[in-house]
């Protein structure tokens, strides 16, 4: 057996020349570029010469064998083929080094007519023209020495009880009954809404909490509460639905919708006893100060949410105020989904239960384009400090985030990469520990101030929300399933894993 002490050689690809091209750059807005693209006559030739060569030593033309048919005829043959392949590949090559050349960076692909796009039949240039979503171009804000408040929550007994009261209503017995309905109770409803008439839409027995306000993912019942209050089992009401000022419809903004709301049920609600055997059916809890805690320790995380969003607030305010610029809707509308699906992720992590989460969707729908707007301002005046400051997200970072993903779902670290990477949220990931070590920068080199946050009634006891558009509407987006509640005991999620 010989060895061979010679190194091995491979052969390396010719690199493609680069194109003769003049480009120029317009900017009709901070966020868009439009791009027009010349190519030398010359250049097309060549694109046009290299396609042929490959295609003639192989080329099959009748009356020929195969790669002896004459080049003047298997030009003929095969020009409108080749001439769709020299301008897709001219039309590649040219982005990608238009892409390097210029000064801005895409967030988006480019957007053109590619039917509309010809070559030229005589010695012609070939030209195009293409529009790009970019990054905006703006000034810096000055973020050292900012003055913040940081607002400071007290978890207090009386807290814990309220929570308590909340997840064991969850658990809670419901019967129907002929009592009149109250506050609190659960109806099923249907409710029809209609304009002139017309049916535009119906809900149909969805059972909801008796709470002042009734609201949908593109409208509110603002007297819910007084409309249903002492209806009982097959009762029929009608009030009125307005339609959120923040729709995309500007001609239905405000409108108010026929409501008619039909009592299928009314359930009156008992709550169960925390008997020793119920804590251990909840989630193996040895006593009721066990659950206390856990209930404790889950406000507390809800807290320090708010804590957070309120700091990066405070800072995103103090900073935006030099950093204006418009944003496209294109960009606009293809981003809102996404931020909705991660801020309900995010609620989900935080300990959010699935009552607070539909109010934060709903909101968040029936203002859409204000709401993303924001956020992608946030996201670039943090993604410029972060490229100044050169803060990225570094190996062990995702590594954390994954385990802590892994852990609050109880599934293996390796399950969770291949799922972020599958669904291509790796960029998220990515975008939210870049933003959030921005934020930690910023507070750490600002005047922080703490202000305790005194509190009131909150938005539980005056809302109930559903997922229902009011307006016909094809609504494709889909909210992520929640596969238990945070707030629930620990036996909620082991059953749900079952």
């Amino acid at each position: 057996m010989s060895t061979s002490t010679e190194p091995e050689t491979t052969e390396v690809p010719e690199e493609k020349k680069t194109i003769q091209l003049q480009s120029t750059v317009e900017s009709p807005s901070p966020c868009v570029r439009q791009v027009i693209v010349t190519i030398p006559h010359a250049e097309v030739e060549r694109y046009l010469k290299d396609a042929y060569d490959e295609i003639v030593p192989e080329a099959s033309v009748p009356g020929f064998r195969a790669g002896r048919a004459p080049r003047k005829l298997v030009e003929k043959q095969f020009r409108d083929r080749v001439r769709e392949q020299v301008k897709g590949a001219l039309l590649m090559d040219s982005l990608s080094q238009v892409s390097d050349k210029e000064e801005f960076s895409a967030i988006g692909e480019p957007e053109f007519d590619f039917e509309s796009i010809e070559l030229p039949e005589d010695d012609g240039d070939f030209k195009y023209q293409f529009t790009v979503e970019v990054r905006p171009d703006f000034e810096t804000p000055t973020w050292k020495g900012l003055k913040l408040s940081k607002p400071v929550e007290e978890i207090t007994d009386a807290d814990v009880d309220e929570s308590l009261q909340r997840v064991l209503g969850r658990y809670a017995t419901l019967e129907a009954t002929d009592e009149a309905a109250a506050m609190g109770d659960k109806l099923v409803v249907t409710i029809k809404f209609t304009e002139n008439g017309k049916l535009l839409s119906e809900l149909e027995e969805e059972r909801v909490t008796l709470n002042s306000r009734l609201s949908f993912s593109d409208g509110v019942i603002e007297d819910f509460g007084t409309l249903m209050t002492g209806a009982i089992e097959g009762d029929t009401r009608t009030g009125k639905a307005k339609i959120s000022d923040g729709v995309s419809n500007e001609e239905t903004r405000g409108k108010e919708i026929d409501a008619e709301i039909q009592v299928i049920e009314v359930l009156k609600s008992e709550l169960p006893k925390l008997t020793p055997s119920f804590l251990e059916e909840l989630g193996d809890f040895e006593s009721e100060q066990e659950l206390r805690d856990f209930v404790r320790d889950s406000l507390t995380r809800q807290a320090d949410y708010r804590t957070q969003q309120a700091l990066r607030q405070s800072v995103v305010d103090a900073l935006a105020g030099n950093a204006d610029f418009e944003l496209p809707k294109s960009l606009v509308q293809r981003q809102t989904q996404r931020e909705l699906q991660r801020k309900v992720l995010e609620l989900r992590r935080s300990g959010f239960d699935e009552d607070n989460i539909r109010r934060f969707v709903n909101a968040s729908r029936q203002n859409a384009q204000a709401s993303t707007e924001a956020a992608l301002r946030e996201h670039f005046i943090l993604e410029k400090i972060a490229e100044e400051a050169e803060l990225d997200a570094e190996a062990a970072d995702y590594d954390a985030e994954v385990a802590l993903i892994a852990q609050q779902s109880d599934s293996p670290e390796r399950k969770v990469r291949a799922r972020l990477e599958k669904s291509g949220q790796m960029d998220a990931l990515r975008n939210q520990i870049v933003e959030r070590k921005v934020i930690e920068m910023i507070v750490e080199a600002g005047e922080i101030s703490e202000e305790k946050v005194e509190k009131t009634k909150g938005d539980d006891d005056q809302e109930f929300a559903v997922y229902h558009n009011i307006l016909p509407t094809r609504d494709d987006d889909a909210i992520p399933a929640a596969k238990y509640e945070d707030n629930a005991p620990k036996d909620a999620e082991k059953k749900e894993k079952e």
